[in-house]
């Protein structure tokens, strides 16, 4: 069994026992409730609205980590006028825990 969940504006493929790193959710340790929009299971696919209202995805926050940097470097041209600057997005990283149809 496997879902398409959102969550901070993007969609995941998941399943349970899954490991991956999303926006920011929450300290270690945390429940939390996913969205989930389609919903496969053996042959039978849920995508209706109404059905997904019972279905849920549930995770554990394992970790809170950095992405990769980002570097960027802005000058105006002719006037020695220079910057760098960097920056690290911070996430979570989640364990699927249960799908629950």
């Amino acid at each position: 069994m496997y879902a398409v969940i959102r969550t901070g504006g993007k969609q995941y493929k998941v399943e349970e026992g899954q490991i991956l790193d999303v926006e920011l959710l929450g300290e270690p340790g945390a429940e939390v409730e996913l969205i989930p929009l389609l919903l496969v299971d053996g042959d039978s696919v849920t995508a209706a609205p109404d059905q997904l209202g019972k279905a849920k995805v549930t995770a554990t926050v394992v970790d809170s980590v950095k992405d990769r940097k980002i570097n960027g470097f802005t000058y105006k041209n002719k006037s020695n006028q220079r910057r760098r600057w960097g920056h690290r997005q911070r996430k979570s990283r989640i364990q699927i825990t249960a799908i629950k149809a």
